[in-house]
């Protein structure tokens, strides 16, 4: 995923469809260094930081 794309599905009030690994994950926050810190919606506990290029939506 593109860090545009990705900065437009953080900043959005609506839930996209983004997984990471299978998993459908909610994204955070996104960095310059192209990483996301997301969480996965069945495990909010569960923060990662991860790169844009694992995520697919």
């Amino acid at each position: 995923m593109n860090k545009q794309r990705a900065k437009q599905i953080s900043e959005s009030p609506e839930i996209h469809k983004v997984t990471y690994n299978g998993k459908q994950v909610y994204i955070q926050h996104v960095n310059e260094d192209e990483t996301a810190r997301i969480y996965p919606l069945d495990d909010p506990a569960n923060e990662q930081v991860v790169s844009l290029s694992q995520l697919k939506e």
